[in-house]
């Protein structure tokens, strides 16, 4: 059994995993001032609430794409299992064949979705993850990892409108009921859900003319993949633990 953990910007999922099967997952707000031994204690808590054992933990993994957070969740991880995580990164077998200009540049939360996919999925592929920022992945027939593309996340889009505006107020991301809003809230409601649907589709379509071949795969993960993807026209796959299988098998890969 074995703790992973995948650290993004908003939140921080976490689970336990016996083998493919997950023992228990959970979300938690990512917060930079935390300690590591304040993670370890909410580790720890999740563990007691959910009933697992923490001895027969073997062994921890984390993906990070907030850096100063990495090394508190490293040593939380420590404190928790009383042995040293693998951190997603330099060095790490994926088995992924980047092709991007820079390799290195490649983010973890990139990698990990995409060890997931590709063993689970048939290719070629999309991958999109839908949350602070929307990131799209694009494996070919071949297995290897062309590039993608980065947007800027619902939540973000309405802030900024909030922020940057005078008169737009800040708003929950709930489903409006059709996308022609009849008030402010509903309209930027609209935008924000209808409007990333509507390129997620836009995107795959692109992807598609792109490579002169239809992708057999679409799949999305991520906190918003929920709300949004369900508005998509095309079919797309909705796996809310497509992280959390990719860092289980980055941990066999690379478990001495």
């Amino acid at each position: 059994m074995i703790l992973a953990i995948d650290a993004g910007n908003t939140h921080i999922v976490l689970g336990c995993l016996d083998g493919e099967r997950l023992r228990f997952t959970a979300r938690l707000s990512t917060d930079r001032k935390k300690t590591a031994d304040e993670y370890a204690l909410m580790f720890r808590n999740l563990f007691d609430l959910h009933q697992v054992d923490r001895g027969e933990v073997e062994g921890a993994i984390l993906a990070s794409v907030v850096s100063e957070l990495t090394e508190a969740l490293r040593a939380a991880a420590e404190i928790v299992t009383h042995r040293a995580p693998i951190v997603v990164g330099a060095g790490i077998k994926t088995g992924v064949n980047i092709k991007i200009d820079d390799p290195g540049q490649l983010g973890a939360d990139l990698v990990v979705g995409a060890v997931a996919a590709t063993a689970k999925y048939e290719k070629p592929m999309v991958i999109f993850d839908l949350g602070t920022a929307d990131t799209m992945s694009v494996i070919d027939a071949d297995g290897r990892f062309l590039g993608g593309a980065i947007m800027a996340g619902p939540r973000v889009s309405v802030d900024a409108l909030s922020t940057g505006t005078s008169q737009l107020p800040h708003i929950d991301l709930d489903l409006p009921a059709k996308v022609i809003g009849t008030n402010t809230v509903a309209a930027m409601q609209s935008g924000a859900i209808y409007g990333h649907a509507a390129m997620v589709d836009g995107l795959v379509d692109r992807v598609e003319a792109e490579l002169g071949k239809p992708m057999a795969t679409v799949v999305a993960t991520g906190g918003l993949a929920g709300v949004v993807i369900p508005q998509c026209r095309r079919k797309i796959a909705v796996d809310d633990d497509l992280m959390l299988q990719g860092l289980r098998l980055i941990y066999e890969k690379n478990r001495a």
